[in-house]
């Protein structure tokens, strides 16, 4: 018969067995893995069948999928709908979203995201892969490396996953045969050997029988390789952004100052430690101060690693807010307004170098523009290819100009500083993701006096002119506009060099309509060398001549095309 005394020690014992529990989970490495490939290869059925295997399901999930797989008339449990939780992924058998679920081993804890296979949705799967440190791809064992496949390892290197797990997966269906397994390895390893993967490794497996998944199979007794679980757990994890040497990256989010005797930063440190008592520099402003404290809900820290999200206090009364950056004094960011960039396009309108961008950079936003398009990545050869233009899913090489500095390193050594999204400036549509290959230091600048004509054109992102016109002026005018173009439409009055030559230097571009042939040449030679052209009996949409004009041909802070 139990005692009060006794239940005490028994609930105190408890008590303590389960804050060791999550202590000992607290110091567990997590990791993050995505499942990527072609569509129907069986992504969502290996996580449903990892999760089953390793107890990472709870009874009622358990319970509800038995009860829709006998809805839809099978036997058996359909692992998949342990991920596919869209009514329309459930009714198609095929997954839309990317889809995350969790589970740990006694070392590791795990992040898993379960993208879609569709060429449709590989902007998901870039989503779902972009904080991934394991990328696992499966392969039809009957159908083998399809282009989908080459697809998303291309995009899974570009994105700095350094270890991929090349799952051959329904064995089961080529009644594991080894020269189905080794057949499929030598046609894809070639291809994946010319990637930036630090190491690949192939395993045979069978989703839906479990075969080498968490348990090896009896099956495949010519594999003498881990299993798929054995290597998630055993397999290097590489992050640049949390060594403690690498320089600090600090981009603020806001400034807290609840009362007058506190100013904080606050934000993430998305590279790098930051520490009391450390010099950094304040960018744009190039401030140089100390960091005086760090502190967190919890309290005050000696110091905060990559990816904590503390506030900081400064030494001095240094300006910063939202969309600079706190960095390492000595081993600063690249302020640059041009990078280098690999863009996986992720619209489904093509790429259209009149309509106005906008790139959201950590918590920085900029107006940008796609000043060159160098090449389109080919997935058969992964050399660059001449191309004209970026459509749905497209992978190319381009240089993006921005209007303002951004605070940079490449993505190889930070991801979340080299990375960035370009946002369509109209709708809010986020068009194409880029990964930052290299970047250039922002030209000196004035500081001082009248804007010169190439800051103007730097910060409207066209050249200004003057445009003679035959017919509606302001039809034109909200042409111009919807493209994001600063135009003017003058009347008759107004069309006189001085307004024009106003209009010109404040780098806008001027319509005019009532003039003859002697008017508009004193109005060319008022435009000082811009475009000054006579539309009035050009072929087409006289908006589109106008945009072709007025557009950069280079980037504006090397001086050129202004």
């Amino acid at each position: 018969m139990s005692t009060p005394d006794s239940n005490t020690s028994v609930s105190a014992a408890a008590l303590e067995d389960i804050e060791g529990y999550l202590a000992r989970h607290e110091r567990k490495e997590l990791v993050r893995f995505a499942l990527v490939g072609s569509v129907d290869d069986g992504k969502s059925t290996l996580i449903g069948r990892l999760l089953h295997d390793t107890h990472g399901v709870y009874e009622d999930q358990l319970a509800a999928v038995k009860k829709a797989s006998r809805g839809r008339g099978e036997e058996e449990i359909d692992f998949s709908l342990f991920t596919d939780g869209l009514k329309a992924e459930r009714e198609q058998g095929i997954t839309i979203d990317v889809a995350y679920r969790y589970f740990s081993t006694e070392r590791r804890k795990f992040i898993i995201a379960d993208t879609p296979g569709h060429e449709q949705y590989t902007r998901n799967m870039a989503t779902g892969a972009s904080t991934a440190d394991i990328a696992i791809i499966l392969l039809d064992a009957r159908l083998g490396v399809l282009p989908q496949s080459r697809r998303h390892a291309a995009i899974a290197s570009l994105l700095g996953i350094r270890q991929l797990l090349v799952a051959v997966n329904k064995m089961d269906l080529v009644d594991y045969a080894e020269a189905s397994f080794l057949s499929l390895q030598e046609a894809f390893r070639p291809f994946l050997g010319r990637l930036a993967f630090d190491g690949v490794t192939f395993i045979p497996v069978s989703a839906k029988r479990g075969d080498n998944v968490v348990h090896r199979s009896e099956r495949t007794p010519w594999y003498a390789g881990e299993t798929m679980l054995g290597c998630l757990d055993t397999l290097p994890v590489r992050r640049a952004s949390a060594e403690v040497d690498a320089p600090l990256r600090f981009p603020v989010q806001t400034v807290i100052r609840p009362h007058l005797d506190y100013r904080g930063f606050a934000g993430w440190v998305a590279r790098g430690v930051a520490r009391a008592g450390a010099e950094v520099m304040v960018l744009p402003s190039g401030r140089r101060t100390k960091i005086a404290g760090v502190d967190s809900f919890e309290g005050s820290l000696t110091h905060a690693p990559a990816p904590l999200s503390p506030t900081l206090r400064l030494a001095d009364e240094v300006d910063a807010s939202r969309g600079e950056m706190i960095v390492d004094a000595d081993r600063p960011a690249t302020a640059a307004t041009d990078v280098d960039a690999t863009l996986v396009w992720l619209s489904e309108r093509a790429f259209d170098p009149a309509r106005k961008l906008v790139c959201k950079h950590t918590s920085r936003w900029v107006p940008a523009r796609v000043a060159e398009i160098v090449g389109k990545l080919s997935l058969e050869s992964l050399e660059l290819e001449p191309t004209q233009g970026i459509v749905l899913n497209d992978i190319v090489s381009a240089r993006v100009h921005l209007s303002r500095a951004i605070f940079c390193d490449r993505y190889e050594d930070c991801r979340a500083t080299g990375a960035f999204v370009l946002v369509d400036a109209l709708d809010n549509a986020t068009v194409a993701a880029g990964m930052i290959t290299g970047a250039r230091e922002v030209a000196q600048r004035r500081t001082e006096g009248r804007p010169t004509p190439i800051e103007r054109a730097d910060r409207l992102g066209h050249r200004a002119g003057v445009f003679w016109l035959a017919g509606d002026l302001h039809g034109v005018e909200r042409a111009l506009f919807d493209r994001g173009i600063a135009a003017v439409a003058l009347a008759r009055a107004a069309s006189t060099p001085a307004v024009v030559q106003a209009v010109i230097e404040a780098g806008l571009v001027a319509l005019v309509v009532d003039v003859d042939d002697a008017g508009f040449a004193v109005l060319r030679d008022a435009a000082r060398g811009r475009p000054a052209l006579d539309l009035r009996s050009a072929p087409g949409d006289a908006a589109t001549h106008i945009a072709t004009a007025v557009a950069l041909p280079e980037t504006v802070s090397g001086g050129g095309g202004i």
